[in-house]
């Protein structure tokens, strides 16, 4: 496993940024929806980010890393190498759905994940807009379940990785052919899913919560029937973006 760390961490970065400059590109070459917000809006989901980015080697990988290193020892010899890491991203995963449910349903974890929602548009870049609170607070449950599924940190950094370019992918505005989006969407979230879960209607927002694998909306009874169109009004119902420094302090606004 850490053969997996040592060769990924040095290229996590280049990668991920390879990923955004791909989709990005793609958005505008081959577009589903018709574009809007322009690169002010894509400039304002790209600042947070960076904040984030900051945040994620201040705090995320360190609190990963010691998770990791103190993490229970309990796992049978066969929970290791390849079929360890496959099992470590899978039940990553599912703890991810889990906990992006709870961002919905939780008042005080809604005021953070909200500032996501609030993109009136998507694309590549709205895979990565995110409040700061909510990755703090994400990376701090990630690290008991890091401790008490024993989980290694190369498991962690390689779903990571897998993470963010497929969140970037089901956030894109790129048209797909459907003989290559339907079939796709039985095994991941492809952006006619994802598009729903963003759709400006509550119902539909408050579904479809896979991030990588799509089976765990089927499992767990949270898949929506809405098909996505490309005039789908996206966002937060009855409410619309906002600047910059009102998203960093709107989940501590009073409503």
């Amino acid at each position: 496993m850490m053969d997996i760390l040592a060769w990924l961490l040095p290229y996590k970065g280049a990668l991920v940024l390879t990923a955004l400059a791909g989709f990005l590109l793609l958005d505008r070459l081959v577009p589903v929806a018709k574009v809007r917000g322009g690169l002010m809006r894509v400039a304002k989901n790209l600042s947070l980010a960076g904040v984030n980015a900051v945040l994620s080697w201040a705090i995320v990988v360190p609190v990963s890393a010691i998770a990791a290193s103190h993490a229970l020892d309990w796992r049978p010899a066969w929970w290791s190498g390849g079929q360890g890491l496959l099992l470590d991203m899978l039940l990553l995963d599912c703890w991810i759905y889990f906990w992006h449910r709870a961002n919905h349903v939780v008042p005080m974890l809604w005021r953070f994940h909200e500032v996501h929602h609030l993109d009136t548009f998507l694309d590549a870049s709205s895979a990565l807009r995110f409040h700061f609170g909510e990755v703090v607070l994400s990376s701090l449950v990630r690290a008991l379940v890091i401790f008490l599924l024993g989980v290694p940190l190369a498991s962690v950094i390689a779903f990571e990785t897998v993470l963010a370019v497929v969140s970037m992918f089901q956030h894109s505005n790129v048209r797909l052919p459907r003989w290559l989006e339907r079939p796709l969407s039985y095994v991941i979230v492809t952006p006619s899913i994802h598009w729903v879960h963003h759709h400006a209607l509550r119902q539909d927002t408050d579904s479809n919560y896979a991030t990588v694998l799509s089976v765990w909306d089927r499992v767990f009874n949270s898949r929506s029937a809405t098909d996505r169109t490309p005039a789908m009004p996206i966002g937060v119902e009855g409410l619309g973006d906002r600047g910059l420094l009102e998203l960093l302090k709107r989940p501590f606004t009073p409503r």
